[in-house]
């Protein structure tokens, strides 16, 4: 099974039990470090911060459907944890949910002579995001290398 295609079926698995236990499902990546296998799930709460037993709770319930499932073939580690304060933006859901928020954009390539952008996102479209640094930038979204929040404590 390809990558994009398993990530899909495991969401699709996970998803009712993390809107259950009053989560939401974030972002989910299969990923292979040191030669070991990680199934690594990010969980969110709109206006709560996600706890330890948040964590515990989803990772319980998530391992006892995979194992039955079984949609993965090989050995891995699951991981369930919050995005955490400078969480990654992967999809145009996250870049519109932080508007007004402080980011960090990493470019691949430059624009304007600079390969980073930090500043306040005022905008997202589906081609581009305007960023208000020292001066305003249209960052391409084929140009965004990483984006990540920048947050306060």
């Amino acid at each position: 099974m390809k990558k994009d295609a398993l990530i899909e079926k495991i969401e699709e698995l996970i998803r009712p039990i993390v809107l259950e236990l009053s989560c939401e499902l974030y972002y989910v990546e299969y990923v292979k470090e040191s030669g070991d296998f990680y199934l690594r799930i990010y969980i969110d709460k709109e206006n709560d911060r996600i706890s330890l037993n948040d964590c515990e709770a989803v990772s319980r319930r998530v391992s006892d459907l995979l194992d039955a499932e079984d949609p993965i073939k090989e050995a891995y580690y699951l991981e369930v944890s919050s995005p955490g304060l400078n969480r990654r933006l992967y999809s145009e859901e996250h870049f519109k949910k932080f508007i007004g928020n402080e980011v960090l954009i990493k470019l691949s390539g430059s624009i304007e002579g600079v390969k980073s952008v930090k500043g306040i996102l005022k905008e997202v479209s589906e081609e581009f995001i305007m960023v208000e640094a020292d001066k305003e930038f249209k960052i391409p979204k084929d140009k965004i290398k990483s984006a990540n929040l920048e947050g306060e404590i």
